[in-house]
């Protein structure tokens, strides 16, 4: 190719998108896996912690600047952005978490949108055309650059990331109405009564916390917040509602969002675990032989550096994991495990059995014991003949237990 003809070449402009995700909730229905950490920063999955899915997700769209609102009980997750997603060298990407500052008054957050107003100066300096404003505490695979697209091409302020849920479940959602163009026509935040879809009154579609946001809209729309005193300055309950208001605001059909790799099982999964029961649901996905989520999507992959140069698992003395994910420097030494997500630097020893369980990393389970429908923090130790999850009502009265009977262990107790 000659240099001339390098010249004829027309380069296509990108617009400059700054992806800002929310990691401050104290994620309280998630206790006591939050009693220590913020809720993005819970571990899942054996090697990663929440917020990869999304950090993951931005990244593999090709968007690298990034800046995680952290707030509540942040060490860390600071700590596992700082390492796992440190981006060197001498470029403008950056993957940097930004806490509160109380760059607006000795305050802390006071709500998402708060946390946004509170945080302008990343706008204001890095001069994005398009601002993306998403959850950190989902699991999910999504190409955000197809969901900016569609922005851009609605000519509308504000797009809101739509997903069918069951109309039952909705109640916890906001949940979205928008005509036959897509534009939103009206926004409830977690209604107590969620309306159906037009073609199925048993569906609601539902906002999966993930926004797309022209950037001079964006930031009218919180200064004029920040003036209400009757605001809750929330992202889903306030701001939306305003661009809804406005006429302003768009959906985005997550099913339409195609993944590179995706199955046909796996395609258009979302799971919002904010609940201990939806936590370990979503465990149970990941384990069968054909996953309702596949984390062996090389072509989106989620990336985390959780393993800290462990060695493989180990499996010695007969012991056995059937149906199960089994981290790096774990061992099951003459113990059965089924059914189960055991994460890093877990031992499981002579005797023992773990059913439909979730380890996280660090846990002991001695010989002879039995952990059957738990979650078990990080270095939880179960001594020798110990039984967990058996005996609910005994359970009861040391540990948690969700309403679907999942017993759940804090951080380093030894049981």
């Amino acid at each position: 190719m000659t240099r001339d003809s390098i010249s004829l070449i027309t380069v296509k402009t990108q617009p400059r998108v700054l992806a800002i995700v929310l990691a401050g909730g104290e994620g309280k229905r998630l206790f006591p896996l939050t009693a220590d950490r913020a809720k993005p920063a819970v571990p899942f999955a054996g090697n990663y912690r929440l917020i990869d899915f999304v950090l993951s997700n931005l990244v593999n769209a090709g968007y690298m600047r990034i800046a995680v609102l952290t707030q509540y009980k942040s060490h860390s997750l600071d700590r596992h952005v700082a390492t796992a997603w440190n981006v060197s060298g001498p470029t403008p990407q950056y993957i940097a978490s930004v806490p509160a500052q109380q760059r607006r008054g000795k305050r802390w957050f006071s709500g998402s949108a708060d946390a946004i107003v509170q945080s302008l100066n990343l706008i204001y300096d890095d001069k994005p055309d398009y601002v993306l404003v998403f959850g950190a505490d989902h699991v999910y695979r999504m190409d955000p650059s197809q969901m900016v697209e569609d922005h851009i091409a609605s000519g509308m302020d504000a797009t809101v990331a739509g997903i069918r849920v069951p109309r039952r479940e909705a109640t916890a959602f906001g949940c979205i109405q928008a005509d036959e163009t897509g534009a939103i026509t009206e926004f409830l935040e977690k209604p107590a009564d969620p309306p159906g879809t037009p073609d199925d009154p048993e569906a609601t579609f539902a906002s999966m916390g993930n926004y797309v946001f022209s950037t001079e809209a964006l930031i009218d729309a919180l200064l004029e917040d920040e003036k209400n005193d009757e605001s809750a300055h929330d992202m889903g309950g306030d701001i939306i509602p305003y661009f809804v208001g406005k006429g302003r605001a768009h959906v985005y059909d997550f099913s339409s969002n195609e993944v590179p790799g995706a199955t046909e099982r796996d395609k258009g999964y979302w799971r919002d675990v904010g609940t201990i029961d939806s936590f370990y649901d979503a465990h149970m996905d990941l384990i069968s032989s054909h996953p309702i989520f596949n984390l062996y999507n090389k072509a989106w992959p989620i990336h985390s550096t959780e393993e800290d140069n462990l060695p493989p698992a180990k499996f010695v003395l007969g012991g056995i994991a059937q149906e199960s994910i089994v981290a790096s420097g774990s061992i099951v030494s003459g113990a059965t495990v089924r059914n189960s997500v055991v994460s890093t630097d877990v031992l499981v020893e002579e005797g023992a059995t773990v059913e439909g369980s979730v380890l996280l990393p660090g846990v002991r389970v001695g010989k002879g014991a039995v952990v059957r429908r738990a979650i078990l923090d990080k270095n939880v130790y179960v001594s020798d003949g110990e039984i967990v999850g058996v005996d609910l009502e005994r359970d009861r009265g040391r540990f948690t237990v969700s309403d679907n009977g999942v017993v759940v262990v804090g951080k380093n107790e030894v049981i």
